[in-house]
């Protein structure tokens, strides 16, 4: 089917918000996630089908906003659309819509199409299914650099990798890295303002009992900088909280 653009319905619920019953960035990432794989599958391309060919998708950089936080209860809309291919990496846009059908947040987004097997990423002419592009743009493809190099990282916690945060593929699930980013925010932080932006880039997997050092910086011009490392100093992520303070 030649479905260019896939909206879904999801409603927040009581799983979904935090303690002010606000929507949890992890969420949120975890339902654009969502999108995209059902999107894949109404294109035809079953996760089955994938899996007997030895591939899978691995986020790579992701860029999100959002000027309305959603709040328990509500119903909303994501829109997603693949932006095609530029080498080796793909791109995908989402819009947030309220229940009006108004506007309420977008992000972009980089995906790599990876041999699951052999952790190698495959070129898009490896993909046997047809992906429709969609012209329309929520920005453009967003930089995987993130944490500048002036910026002064300091470590906030330790976290073990553990059964929870585990996904289908082994790896720690990516909309588990934003709650690794929000846990290192101190209560003040929380309360100070509505959080409008999180970015972030995934550079090393992170597997069962993998430990993971959580660096982070200070609030500068409303952006709170991260890291996570591994103890021998190899990075799994660099990630960044924009607050409308």
């Amino acid at each position: 089917m030649n479905i260019e653009r896939w909206i879904g319905t999801f409603n927040i619920t009581s799983d979904d918000v935090d303690y002010r019953s606000k929507c949890r960035w992890s969420s949120l990432l975890s339902l654009m996630q969502q999108a995209a794989d059902a999107h894949v599958e109404a294109l035809g391309v079953i996760r089955e089908q994938m899996l007997a060919q030895d591939m899978g998708w691995m986020l790579i950089t992701m860029d999100a906003r959002m000027d309305v936080i959603p709040q328990y209860g509500e119903t909303l809309q994501v829109a997603t659309w693949s932006r095609g291919a530029k080498g080796a990496l793909w791109q995908r846009d989402y819009r947030w819509l309220n229940e009006r059908g108004d506007e309420i947040g977008s992000a972009r987004s980089v995906w790599a199409l990876v041999d699951i097997r052999k952790r190698k990423i495959l070129r898009p002419s490896a993909f046997p299914y047809e992906v429709p592009v969609h012209a329309e743009s929520a920005g453009p493809p967003p930089d995987k650099k993130i944490v500048p190099d002036e910026a002064v990282l300091e470590e906030a916690y330790t976290h073990t990798v553990r059964y929870s945060g585990i996904d289908s593929n082994g790896h720690l699930n990516n909309a588990r890295y934003a709650d690794l980013c929000f846990d290192a925010l101190q209560p003040g932080e929380l309360e100070q303002g509505d959080v409008t932006g999180f970015r972030i880039t995934y550079h090393h997997e992170a597997k069962m009992n993998d430990v993971l050092h959580i660096e982070r910086s200070a609030v500068e011009a409303g952006t709170i900088y991260f890291k996570g490392n591994s103890p021998e100093g190899e990075n799994y992520f660099e990630a960044a909280i924009v607050m409308n303070l």
